[in-house]
């Protein structure tokens, strides 16, 4: 398959199966013309990449995660129904995802501060405000 074809199948755009590529996620092969060869596997990677994503992990958490079962599993298997299960064996995935759910609910916590901190002054003058954050226009 080529890029766009690998692309479509998958859902991205062929810059998407690039940078992921060049971020280490996924190996093309090349023709001899040396344009980039996929296949059908490939699809499932990129489906897995891209599901990953979605749920809020980054790149570097995929990346990891790739390859730790790179490492574990013989590659030419093909990819895992789903790359953060983890196992027994490899705990990695689970590593990852606590880390992130960590994360997030940090995130979570300071953006309740700041919406909490935003109610409060709902009621207040618009230059007690701007007093407060000296570095906006007034």
């Amino acid at each position: 398959m080529r890029i766009g074809e690998v692309a479509a199948a998958a859902g991205l755009t062929t810059r998407a199966v690039r940078y992921y590529e060049q971020r280490g996620l996924l190996t093309a092969r090349r023709a001899t013309s040396g344009h980039r060869r996929y296949e059908p596997a490939d699809v499932d990677w990129l489906r897995s990449i891209r599901e990953m994503l979605a749920t809020g992990l980054t790149i570097e958490d995929v990346r990891t995660l790739v390859d730790a079962w790179r490492v574990s599993v013989e590659p030419a298997s093909g990819p895992p129904p789903d790359l953060t299960a983890g196992s027994e064996t490899c705990p990695l995935p689970r590593t990852v995802i606590r880390r992130r759910l960590a994360d997030l609910d940090a995130r979570i916590d300071r953006l309740t501060r700041l919406r909490d901190t935003l109610a409060e002054r709902a009621g207040e003058p618009l230059r007690a405000l701007v007093r407060d954050h000296p570095g906006t226009r007034r």
